[in-house]
């Protein structure tokens, strides 16, 4: 196997258990390993760190795998970790209410660059290492045989990919093709989910929790939904008695899969209105034409995918959420979130301090909210907790 020798000092973090090894910290390579090759990593005084992946083109040159010496990465290894994130999982697939979740995390499953999502009998994948590229008859193998889905589909169309030397992926993978829209069930409420042209791997199940806590304070509140996709957060405030909802987003094939939703869940004369629009500019327009709500749900995308993006994410938070604080009655609420992991979460709060004392307003912070269970966090990989949000009382 081929070898991959450490700089003086900077075998600290892979000692630690941190699966990221730059290319920075690389003094000298052995042989010629390909993109996705398994290599071994050692340190300057030839001392044995970890098995992992090797690529040439990624600042992440290798990414562990196995920090045991012993411990031989073959076809056993990978489908014992696909076993274990799936059983991890087992009770929130046997749920009477939900039959949607993420089995697998890529590295806070120890199974770096492999997204796996469930959608009742169907499968949604994104393969974002080489490494994972290589090994793909056997997880998929192990995948079909743990979970027996109808189908496996591969949404590996994100940017991540490039920065591996991959182009994007998108097709059957397995199976039978996924209908347009595949029904599904969360926390009791009805999705129908488009796993082939939908944003990410489909749905945003890392906000499953979030969106039943915050529903809470819906009944009998105006509420507005920001970046409402697929309408998460909307139905959930109308399943709990909200007197009037109001969901924006800016993709049209977002507004068609809310009402699809809407529909399916049958609710009693909603009074519901969907708006497709650039949520920052359809704020303004309701704060020229003097609306007001009770309770606004800011679920933005990333807006800092790296640590230099920060300064720039931060205004453009700041001024999401000046904007909505100023449509807000007297004592009402701000369900705010960012899922940039650049961004943590005291950032966060001083961001909507700013934003705050821009508004001419105060805050009081009542809730914090995070990612589920089925998106742990590694703690020797703290990068993994990414997702992030505050309900805000505003005075």
């Amino acid at each position: 196997m081929q070898r991959i020798i450490l700089k003086k000092g900077k075998e600290k973090a892979v000692r630690q258990l941190h699966p990221w090894i730059f290319s920075g910290a690389i003094e000298k390579i052995s042989g010629k390993p390909q993109n996705g090759d398994l290599v071994e990593v050692f340190d300057c005084q030839d001392n044995f760190l970890a098995y992992g992946f090797y690529n040439g083109l990624s600042r992440v040159a290798v990414r562990a795998l196995s920090w045991s010496k012993d411990q031989s990465v073959g076809e056993s290894f990978w489908r014992r970790r696909i076993r274990q994130a799936v059983e991890a999982r087992r009770h929130l697939l046997d749920s009477s209410d939900t039959n949607t979740c993420r089995l697998i995390f890529s590295e806070a499953d120890f199974l770096p660059g492999l997204i796996v999502d469930r959608y009742a009998d169907f499968l949604s994948v994104q393969i974002l290492t080489s490494g994972m590229e290589q090994v793909k008859p056997i997880w998929l193998d192990e995948l079909q045989k743990l979970l027996k889905p109808k189908g496996i589909f591969d949404r590996s169309d994100a940017n991540a990919r490039s920065h591996e030397g991959m182009s994007p992926s998108s097709g059957l993978l397995w199976g039978e093709a996924p209908p347009d829209f595949i029904p599904v069930m969360e926390n009791g409420i009805a999705y129908e989910v488009n796993i082939a042209e939908g944003q990410k791997s489909g749905f945003y199940c890392d906000q499953r929790d979030n969106r039943r806590k915050v529903a809470q304070y819906a009944k009998g509140k105006k509420v507005l939904d920001c970046f409402c996709y697929s309408g998460g957060f909307s139905l959930n405030a109308l399943a709990a008695g909200a007197a009037e909802v109001i969901s924006v987003d800016s993709s049209a094939l977002a507004i068609e899969t809310l009402q699809r939703n809407l529909k399916v869940n049958a609710f009693k004369k909603p009074k519901h209105t969907a708006i497709q629009s650039d949520v920052n500019k359809q704020l303004r327009v309701f704060k020229e034409q003097g609306e007001k709500f009770d309770l606004i749900v800011l679920d933005p995308p990333k807006y800092a995918p790296s640590r230099s993006a920060l300064d720039k994410a931060a205004r453009a938070y700041k001024d999401l959420n000046r904007l909505a604080m100023l449509l807000l009655n007297e004592g009402g609420l701000l369900a705010t979130y960012s899922c940039s992991g650049a961004v943590d979460i005291d950032t966060f709060k001083q961001i909507l301090a700013w934003a705050a004392l821009d508004a001419g307003k105060e805050v009081q912070f009542i809730d914090q909210y995070c990612q589920p269970e089925d998106h742990p966090v590694r703690a020797s990989f703290p990068e993994g907790e990414y997702l992030k949000g505050l309900l805000c009382r505003v005075i």
